[in-house]
Protein backbone atom coordinates (compact mmCIF):
# COMPACT_ATOMS: atom_id res chain seq x y z
CA UNK A 1 0.00 0.00 0.00
CA UNK A 2 2.66 2.62 0.81
CA UNK A 3 4.35 1.84 -2.59
CA UNK A 4 1.63 2.36 -4.33
CA UNK A 5 0.59 5.42 -2.15
CA UNK A 6 4.53 6.93 -3.17
CA UNK A 7 3.66 6.20 -7.09
CA UNK A 8 0.80 8.29 -6.93
CA UNK A 9 2.57 10.83 -5.63
CA UNK A 10 5.54 10.72 -7.42
CA UNK A 11 3.07 10.97 -10.76
CA UNK A 12 2.00 14.14 -9.23
CA UNK A 13 5.22 15.54 -8.81
CA UNK A 14 6.24 14.56 -12.12
CA UNK A 15 3.37 15.95 -13.60
CA UNK A 16 3.48 19.32 -11.69
CA UNK A 17 7.08 19.56 -12.01
CA UNK A 18 6.84 19.47 -16.04
CA UNK A 19 4.18 21.61 -16.52
CA UNK A 20 5.93 24.83 -14.38
CA UNK A 21 8.53 24.45 -16.34
CA UNK A 22 6.85 24.61 -19.63
CA UNK A 23 4.67 26.95 -18.57
CA UNK A 24 6.81 29.01 -17.23
CA UNK A 25 9.13 28.82 -21.03
CA UNK A 26 5.92 28.93 -23.02
CA UNK A 27 3.51 31.75 -21.62
CA UNK A 28 4.51 34.75 -23.91
CA UNK A 29 3.86 32.06 -27.24
CA UNK A 30 0.62 31.32 -25.57
CA UNK A 31 -0.65 34.67 -25.16
CA UNK A 32 0.55 35.17 -29.47
CA UNK A 33 -1.04 32.15 -30.01
CA UNK A 34 -4.64 32.60 -28.34
CA UNK A 35 -4.45 36.02 -30.20
CA UNK A 36 -4.00 34.45 -33.74
CA UNK A 37 -6.47 32.41 -32.82
CA UNK A 38 -8.78 34.63 -31.77
CA UNK A 39 -8.53 37.21 -35.18
CA UNK A 40 -8.96 33.81 -36.84
CA UNK A 41 -12.55 33.58 -35.12
CA UNK A 42 -13.26 37.62 -35.38
CA UNK A 43 -12.35 36.98 -39.46
CA UNK A 44 -14.79 33.60 -39.53
CA UNK A 45 -12.38 31.03 -39.83
CA UNK A 46 -12.10 28.02 -38.21
CA UNK A 47 -9.70 26.04 -35.95
CA UNK A 48 -9.02 22.14 -37.12
CA UNK A 49 -7.96 20.13 -34.56
CA UNK A 50 -6.46 16.30 -34.98
CA UNK A 51 -3.93 13.58 -33.30
CA UNK A 52 -3.68 10.25 -32.99
CA UNK A 53 -4.97 7.86 -29.85
CA UNK A 54 -5.12 9.73 -26.83
CA UNK A 55 -4.03 12.55 -28.70
CA UNK A 56 -7.15 12.14 -31.39
CA UNK A 57 -9.40 12.70 -27.97
CA UNK A 58 -7.82 15.91 -26.71
CA UNK A 59 -8.34 17.04 -30.21
CA UNK A 60 -11.76 16.34 -29.89
CA UNK A 61 -12.29 17.54 -26.04
CA UNK A 62 -10.63 20.89 -27.09
CA UNK A 63 -12.80 21.28 -30.24
CA UNK A 64 -15.85 20.43 -27.51
CA UNK A 65 -14.52 23.68 -25.65
CA UNK A 66 -14.66 25.97 -28.26
CA UNK A 67 -17.81 24.95 -29.98
CA UNK A 68 -19.91 24.45 -26.59
CA UNK A 69 -18.06 27.26 -23.86
CA UNK A 70 -15.54 27.06 -21.59
CA UNK A 71 -16.05 29.42 -18.47
CA UNK A 72 -17.52 31.84 -20.38
CA UNK A 73 -21.49 31.80 -21.53
CA UNK A 74 -21.25 33.25 -24.75
CA UNK A 75 -21.68 32.35 -28.70
CA UNK A 76 -19.73 28.86 -30.00
CA UNK A 77 -16.35 29.12 -31.93
CA UNK A 78 -15.80 26.94 -35.18
CA UNK A 79 -13.30 24.26 -34.28
CA UNK A 80 -13.49 21.12 -35.64
CA UNK A 81 -11.53 17.76 -34.87
CA UNK A 82 -10.85 15.46 -37.85
CA UNK A 83 -10.27 12.50 -35.89
CA UNK A 84 -14.13 12.13 -35.07
CA UNK A 85 -15.80 10.94 -38.14
CA UNK A 86 -15.22 6.85 -38.73
CA UNK A 87 -16.34 6.67 -41.62
CA UNK A 88 -13.94 9.37 -43.70
CA UNK A 89 -10.77 7.57 -41.39
CA UNK A 90 -12.10 3.95 -42.44
CA UNK A 91 -12.36 4.69 -46.07
CA UNK A 92 -9.37 7.38 -46.37
CA UNK A 93 -7.27 4.54 -44.99
CA UNK A 94 -8.56 1.71 -46.70
CA UNK A 95 -8.98 3.39 -49.85
CA UNK A 96 -5.23 4.92 -49.90
CA UNK A 97 -3.66 4.81 -46.69
CA UNK A 98 -3.58 5.55 -42.60
CA UNK A 99 -1.20 8.48 -43.39
CA UNK A 100 -3.34 10.65 -45.32
CA UNK A 101 -6.22 10.06 -43.13
CA UNK A 102 -5.63 14.22 -41.70
CA UNK A 103 -4.47 15.68 -45.14
CA UNK A 104 -6.99 14.76 -47.61
CA UNK A 105 -9.24 16.04 -45.33
CA UNK A 106 -7.16 19.31 -44.82
CA UNK A 107 -7.35 19.57 -48.67
CA UNK A 108 -11.32 19.50 -48.65
CA UNK A 109 -11.87 21.49 -45.57
CA UNK A 110 -9.24 23.80 -44.91
CA UNK A 111 -9.42 27.56 -46.07
CA UNK A 112 -7.07 30.45 -46.55
CA UNK A 113 -6.77 31.70 -42.88
CA UNK A 114 -7.94 28.66 -40.72
CA UNK A 115 -5.47 27.64 -38.09
CA UNK A 116 -4.71 24.04 -37.85
CA UNK A 117 -3.73 22.79 -34.20
CA UNK A 118 -1.73 19.16 -34.46
CA UNK A 119 -1.46 16.77 -31.38
CA UNK A 120 1.36 14.48 -31.05
CA UNK A 121 3.56 13.34 -27.79
CA UNK A 122 5.73 11.23 -30.66
CA UNK A 123 5.81 13.81 -32.78
CA UNK A 124 6.67 11.47 -35.39
CA UNK A 125 3.47 9.94 -36.87
CA UNK A 126 3.49 10.20 -40.21
CA UNK A 127 -0.01 10.99 -40.95
CA UNK A 128 0.56 14.36 -38.67
CA UNK A 129 3.33 15.30 -40.30
CA UNK A 130 1.52 14.95 -44.01
CA UNK A 131 -1.15 16.94 -43.08
CA UNK A 132 1.39 20.02 -41.23
CA UNK A 133 2.95 19.68 -44.87
CA UNK A 134 -0.76 20.63 -46.39
CA UNK A 135 -1.30 23.19 -43.94
CA UNK A 136 1.86 24.81 -44.93
CA UNK A 137 1.57 24.34 -48.76
CA UNK A 138 -2.13 25.92 -48.20
CA UNK A 139 -0.99 28.67 -46.05
CA UNK A 140 -2.42 28.04 -43.31
CA UNK A 141 -0.82 28.92 -39.40
CA UNK A 142 -0.07 25.54 -37.46
CA UNK A 143 0.08 24.97 -34.15
CA UNK A 144 2.17 21.66 -33.29
CA UNK A 145 1.74 20.28 -29.34
CA UNK A 146 4.55 17.52 -28.88
CA UNK A 147 7.11 16.03 -26.47
CA UNK A 148 10.61 16.61 -26.58
CA UNK A 149 11.53 14.02 -29.47
CA UNK A 150 8.90 15.81 -31.38
CA UNK A 151 11.29 17.93 -33.40
CA UNK A 152 10.11 16.68 -37.14
CA UNK A 153 6.97 18.13 -36.13
CA UNK A 154 8.11 21.57 -34.40
CA UNK A 155 9.89 21.73 -37.19
CA UNK A 156 7.28 21.68 -39.19
CA UNK A 157 4.57 23.94 -37.19
CA UNK A 158 4.00 27.71 -37.29
CA UNK A 159 4.20 27.47 -33.32
CA UNK A 160 5.61 24.59 -31.45
CA UNK A 161 4.53 24.19 -27.73
CA UNK A 162 7.50 21.32 -26.87
CA UNK A 163 6.51 19.53 -23.42
CA UNK A 164 10.23 18.98 -21.66
CA UNK A 165 9.48 15.44 -20.99
CA UNK A 166 9.34 11.78 -22.97
CA UNK A 167 6.72 10.65 -20.90
CA UNK A 168 3.77 10.05 -22.83
CA UNK A 169 1.20 11.05 -19.45
CA UNK A 170 3.25 13.76 -18.49
CA UNK A 171 3.02 15.15 -22.73
CA UNK A 172 -1.09 14.51 -22.27
CA UNK A 173 -1.73 15.96 -19.23
CA UNK A 174 -0.19 19.14 -20.01
CA UNK A 175 -1.22 19.31 -23.54
CA UNK A 176 -5.33 19.37 -22.52
CA UNK A 177 -4.08 21.51 -20.30
CA UNK A 178 -2.52 23.94 -22.60
CA UNK A 179 -5.73 23.34 -24.82
CA UNK A 180 -7.72 23.86 -21.54
CA UNK A 181 -5.50 27.58 -21.07
CA UNK A 182 -5.60 28.87 -24.97
CA UNK A 183 -9.66 28.18 -24.86
CA UNK A 184 -9.70 30.65 -21.94
CA UNK A 185 -7.40 32.93 -23.70
CA UNK A 186 -9.47 33.28 -26.42
CA UNK A 187 -12.97 34.13 -24.44
CA UNK A 188 -11.12 36.70 -22.47
CA UNK A 189 -9.98 38.21 -25.85
CA UNK A 190 -13.38 37.80 -27.44
CA UNK A 191 -15.72 38.06 -24.90
CA UNK A 192 -16.89 40.65 -22.47
CA UNK A 193 -19.30 38.55 -20.97
CA UNK A 194 -20.35 37.99 -17.08
CA UNK A 195 -18.28 34.35 -16.03
CA UNK A 196 -20.75 31.32 -15.03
Amino acid sequence: MKELKETILKAVEEGIEVKKRFFSENAETIIEVSRVIADAFNEGKKLILFGNGGSATDASHIAAEFINRFKRERPGLPAIALNTDMAVLTSIANDYDYSEVFSRQLKSLAEEGDIVMALSTSGSSKNILKALEVAKKRKLITIGLTGKKGTKMASKSTYAFVVPSADTPRIQETHIMLGHIICEMVEEILFELPRR
